[in-house]
């Protein structure tokens, strides 16, 4: 539990952050790489402050340099970490991207990562009460069992002290099977106000190939705002009542690394100033498409500066 006194931010992320290390080009000396960040609810987070929002960060790093960079990272972007724990005996994950001219591979060095101890005893439940929106993913939920326990009470708390609960499914087959990865996200769709599923995750999931039909299958879950990212295609904004094709923003793209992530804090940002969801889609989709024309999942993602004058 955090002070009582403590001032929570008005949107809380929640997740495993990452450190990434981008292989960018031989030299006499071997491959040399790029180190930058991942993990998708802190390239949210930070996506959202780059935005102007107000925004925490809730996860377990390892007392290493990467952990330490982490922090600093989120010191310099303007995102709270006085929630981030340490953990002495587990290590902060890392990941290396190996781009080729057919895409990226991705190899992920994660398993009993520091993030993946996060348990429901650890969770900052009056930080947690007192902000307007809270971000979680799939992710979060299959790097553990104790994290995905700490997920589901974490949208419990936000349900019951009125913070709004945003989703992203983020399916990764790589760290849990199909069935399980499907109850786990349905759930937690069926009980959050606004969630991100994406086109290809949703094939996954729901087995069906029309976007309509998925918003339409996740609105009938119980989520209250569905927006359904369409990669190259837009975003496809649904509510109970009105949708919208949201077009895509046109860019050369280099790198589509967390555009989905940084799609997601833009949109929160918005909503919570007061955009409906339509215009924070489309202000969304800017962000998004600007992220992917350089290399890593966060240094290209705009600020608000940026994204403004192309709004029209």
């Amino acid at each position: 539990m955090t002070a009582p006194n403590l001032k929570s931010p008005d949107l809380i992320c929640m997740g495993e952050p990452m450190v990434e290390f981008t292989r960018d080009r031989e030299d006499g000396r071997g491959t040399l790489y790029l180190q930058g960040f991942g993990g998708d609810t802190s390239n949210a987070a930070i996506a959202a402050s780059r935005q102007g929002a107000s925004v925490g960060y809730v996860t377990v790093l390892g007392q290493d340099p990467f952990g330490d960079a982490l922090l600093d990272l989120w010191d310099r972007e303007g995102v709270d970490r006085s929630q981030v724990l340490r953990h002495e005996g587990a290590s902060t994950g890392i990941y290396f991207v190996t781009p080729h001219p057919e895409g990226r591979d991705y190899s992920y060095f994660r398993a009993g990562s520091a993030a993946s101890m996060l348990s429901r005893k650890d969770l900052p439940a009056d930080y947690i009460a007192g902000a307007k929106a809270l971000h979680i993913s799939g992710v979060s939920q299959a790097i553990s069992d104790c994290a995905c326990e700490a997920v589901s009470h974490a949208i419990e708390v936000a349900r019951e002290n009125g913070t709004l609960v945003s989703y992203d499914s983020n399916l990764r087959l790589k760290l849990w099977p199909l069935e399980r990865a499907r109850k786990v996200i349905h759930d937690s769709m069926s009980r959050c106000d606004i969630g991100f599923p994406s086109l290809d995750d949703s094939f996954e999931l729901t087995g069906l190939t029309i976007p309509d039909a998925i918003v339409d299958f996740y609105l009938n879950l119980g989520a209250k705002i569905v927006a359904l990212k369409l990669g190259a295609e837009g975003a496809l904004v649904a509510t109970k009542d009105k949708r919208q094709r949201i077009a895509p923003y046109p860019v050369t793209p280099l790198d589509s690394t967390g555009a989905g992530d940084a799609f997601a804090g833009a949109f929160l940002t918005r909503h919570l100033e007061g955009d409906d969801p339509f215009a924070a889609g489309a202000y969304a989709a800017i962000v998004a498409a600007i992220t992917t024309t350089d290399l890593g999942a966060v240094a290209p993602i705009p600020t608000r500066r940026d994204v403004l004058p192309l709004l029209g």
